[in-house]
């Protein structure tokens, strides 16, 4: 609540994101950083990131390669923020469409294209993942990943697809952080075209946007629409990992956080998700590409979190539903 503190701990966030990467790309002597670029929250973070780390290094911003990757779900806003925030922070730009190869895919495996299922959206994320991967290894450089906290708690990723990167800047940042860290940029770069860029990105639905557009060009895919608000998500993550909170207690202390925000049964049905989720997703933290711990909670299979990825979720559901 006190701005001063938020924005010194941003800051500081920053710069253990930037340090990170900096070691990373010297010890593999790496002579670019490759990152999606989708016009959403994380990637921007991981954009600041990887150009601050460039400052660092006292390197020229061009050594990052941002790329973007149009499909079947891309919206116009999102595509043009991208850009936007690539040419304000000075970083070399790449636009490679991808819908084509896909479509080969498709045909490869003997998928409808009219058939918007798990197939139709995880085939678009592992093929970004493949072209990130092969163009790191055209320009002798290191895939950045841009996927969150948040997001590998819940499993909101595809397997092999924005799962994975060869080294990921914000994965123990949590959603909720990912925004302020944005708005502290925006705030404080004193460039303002940089910072309406921001602004508008803050603005945007989360999405994955693997889905086609709405007639009016606006996203049809809002992730917390999907799976529930990052704030609650982010508050049993927090205190379930911190303090080994059970669903008892979890539920009793968000209802008294959470009042006239959420009702009761909002805060329930949320909480039934990020608990069967988080278990049901752990393969995917089993096999997590480094990045830099950044605060007290983290879900890394090296340190932090050591849970196998068959663990019975039967008991906490149970316990769930005596509530």
């Amino acid at each position: 609540h006190d701005e001063n503190e938020l924005n010194a701990r941003a800051k500081d966030i920053l710069t253990i994101q930037a340090l990170g990467l900096k070691r990373r790309l010297e010890h593999t002597h790496s002579m670019s950083a490759v990152i999606g670029i989708s016009g959403g929250l994380d990637s921007a973070l991981a954009l600041l990131a990887a150009a601050k780390a460039c400052d660092l290094m006292g390197i020229d911003r061009k050594f990052v390669h941002a790329v973007t990757m149009p499909c079947f779900g891309t919206t116009e806003h999102t595509k043009q923020n991208a850009v936007a925030l690539c040419n304000s922070l000075g970083v070399t730009l790449h636009t490679i469409p991808i819908a084509d190869s896909v479509r080969s895919h498709f045909r490869d495996i003997g998928h409808d294209e009219t058939c918007h299922n798990v197939v139709y959206e995880n085939a678009q994320a592992r093929m970004r993942t493949l072209v990130l991967m092969d163009l790191a290894n055209a320009l002798n450089g290191l895939v950045v990943g841009t996927g969150d906290l948040s997001e590998l708690a819940l499993g909101w990723a595809t397997y092999n697809g924005d799962h994975m990167s060869m080294y990921g800047v914000n994965v123990s940042i949590p959603k909720t952080l990912v925004r302020h860290l944005v708005r502290y940029y925006a705030d404080n770069c004193k460039d303002k075209e940089l910072s309406d860029t921001l602004l508008d990105i803050l603005d945007t639905p989360v999405s994955p946007e693997l889905l086609p557009p709405q007639e009016d060009g606006t996203i049809a895919q809002k992730t917390e629409d999907l799976v529930g608000p990052y704030e609650l998500h982010d508050f049993y993550l927090y205190h379930m990992l911190r303090f080994g909170v059970q669903p008892k207690k979890l539920f009793r202390i968000a209802k008294i956080a959470f009042d006239g925000e959420y009702a009761p049964e909002v805060i329930y049905k949320w909480l039934r998700t990020f608990v069967w989720r988080f278990f049901a997703q752990q393969f995917k933290r089993s096999c997590l590409p480094d990045g830099p711990k950044v605060g007290s909670v983290a879900v890394s299979p090296r340190g932090d979190l050591r849970m196998p990825s068959d663990a019975c979720v039967h008991i906490w559901m149970e316990e769930i539903e005596r509530l």
